[in-house]
Protein backbone atom coordinates (compact mmCIF):
# COMPACT_ATOMS: atom_id res chain seq x y z
CA UNK A 1 0.00 0.00 0.00
CA UNK A 2 1.47 3.46 -0.79
CA UNK A 3 -0.38 6.88 0.64
CA UNK A 4 0.66 10.48 -0.50
CA UNK A 5 1.00 12.95 1.66
CA UNK A 6 1.21 16.40 0.07
CA UNK A 7 2.54 19.58 1.64
CA UNK A 8 2.01 22.61 0.20
CA UNK A 9 2.84 22.42 -3.71
CA UNK A 10 5.10 19.36 -2.95
CA UNK A 11 3.96 15.63 -3.08
CA UNK A 12 5.51 12.67 -1.28
CA UNK A 13 5.30 8.78 -1.58
CA UNK A 14 5.15 6.98 1.35
CA UNK A 15 5.26 2.82 1.90
CA UNK A 16 2.44 2.15 4.22
CA UNK A 17 3.50 -0.77 7.03
CA UNK A 18 1.33 -4.72 7.15
CA UNK A 19 -0.08 -3.67 9.97
CA UNK A 20 -3.72 -2.82 11.75
CA UNK A 21 -2.85 0.87 12.16
CA UNK A 22 -2.03 0.94 8.24
CA UNK A 23 -4.46 -0.97 7.03
CA UNK A 24 -6.97 0.89 9.35
CA UNK A 25 -5.34 4.13 7.82
CA UNK A 26 -6.11 3.08 3.94
CA UNK A 27 -9.58 2.19 5.00
CA UNK A 28 -9.84 5.70 6.25
CA UNK A 29 -8.35 7.17 3.45
CA UNK A 30 -10.35 4.79 0.95
CA UNK A 31 -13.37 7.52 1.58
CA UNK A 32 -11.17 10.36 0.36
CA UNK A 33 -8.21 12.76 1.35
CA UNK A 34 -7.45 13.36 4.73
CA UNK A 35 -6.44 17.35 5.57
CA UNK A 36 -4.64 17.66 9.01
CA UNK A 37 -2.55 20.58 10.41
CA UNK A 38 0.68 19.16 11.99
CA UNK A 39 2.64 21.16 14.64
CA UNK A 40 6.41 21.48 15.27
CA UNK A 41 7.41 19.60 17.78
CA UNK A 42 10.78 19.49 19.54
CA UNK A 43 12.47 20.50 16.36
CA UNK A 44 12.37 17.11 15.21
CA UNK A 45 8.66 15.89 14.12
CA UNK A 46 5.33 17.15 13.21
CA UNK A 47 2.30 15.85 15.03
CA UNK A 48 -1.58 16.22 14.74
CA UNK A 49 -4.34 14.72 15.43
CA UNK A 50 -6.14 12.38 13.25
CA UNK A 51 -9.69 12.85 14.35
CA UNK A 52 -10.06 9.30 15.06
CA UNK A 53 -8.05 6.24 16.72
CA UNK A 54 -6.39 3.41 14.94
CA UNK A 55 -5.51 0.06 16.42
CA UNK A 56 -2.23 0.52 18.10
CA UNK A 57 0.95 -1.86 18.57
CA UNK A 58 2.96 0.20 20.62
CA UNK A 59 6.62 -0.98 20.80
CA UNK A 60 9.94 1.14 21.60
CA UNK A 61 11.27 2.40 18.32
CA UNK A 62 13.63 4.92 17.00
CA UNK A 63 11.95 7.07 14.20
CA UNK A 64 14.39 8.55 11.58
CA UNK A 65 13.83 11.30 8.85
CA UNK A 66 10.49 10.23 6.90
CA UNK A 67 9.07 7.75 9.44
CA UNK A 68 5.37 7.99 10.15
CA UNK A 69 4.26 6.71 13.27
CA UNK A 70 1.09 6.61 15.21
CA UNK A 71 1.30 8.14 18.48
CA UNK A 72 -1.39 7.17 21.57
CA UNK A 73 -3.71 6.10 19.20
CA UNK A 74 -5.04 8.80 17.50
CA UNK A 75 -2.03 11.50 16.98
CA UNK A 76 -0.20 11.38 13.64
CA UNK A 77 4.07 12.03 13.38
CA UNK A 78 5.82 13.20 10.49
CA UNK A 79 9.40 12.80 11.39
CA UNK A 80 12.49 15.34 9.58
CA UNK A 81 14.69 14.23 12.58
CA UNK A 82 15.35 11.42 14.58
CA UNK A 83 13.47 10.20 18.59
CA UNK A 84 13.18 7.20 20.51
CA UNK A 85 9.53 6.57 22.28
CA UNK A 86 6.28 4.23 22.34
CA UNK A 87 5.59 4.25 18.49
CA UNK A 88 3.18 2.24 16.08
CA UNK A 89 4.91 2.28 12.99
CA UNK A 90 2.86 3.36 10.07
CA UNK A 91 5.05 3.67 7.00
CA UNK A 92 8.11 5.09 5.58
CA UNK A 93 8.17 8.62 3.08
CA UNK A 94 10.19 6.78 -0.15
CA UNK A 95 12.48 9.98 -1.47
CA UNK A 96 13.24 12.24 1.04
CA UNK A 97 14.68 14.69 -1.48
CA UNK A 98 12.94 18.07 -0.15
CA UNK A 99 11.10 16.42 2.97
CA UNK A 100 12.80 18.76 5.73
CA UNK A 101 12.18 22.08 3.25
CA UNK A 102 8.42 21.34 3.04
CA UNK A 103 7.79 20.78 6.79
CA UNK A 104 9.21 23.87 7.42
CA UNK A 105 9.13 25.46 10.76
CA UNK A 106 6.14 25.97 12.93
CA UNK A 107 2.40 24.50 11.81
CA UNK A 108 2.14 22.83 8.64
CA UNK A 109 -1.07 21.58 6.61
CA UNK A 110 -0.99 18.07 5.04
CA UNK A 111 -3.23 16.29 2.56
CA UNK A 112 -3.24 12.29 3.13
CA UNK A 113 -4.65 10.32 0.12
CA UNK A 114 -3.85 6.90 -1.41
CA UNK A 115 -1.69 6.66 -4.10
CA UNK A 116 -3.15 8.00 -7.26
CA UNK A 117 -6.57 9.56 -5.51
CA UNK A 118 -7.49 12.66 -6.99
CA UNK A 119 -5.94 15.59 -3.79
Amino acid sequence: MTMDIQIGEAVFSAALEDNAAAHALAELLEDGPLTLTLRDHGGFEKVGALGTGLPAEDAQTTARPGDIVLYQGDQLVLFYGSNTWSYTRLGQVDDLDGWENALGAGDVTVVLSLEGQPQ
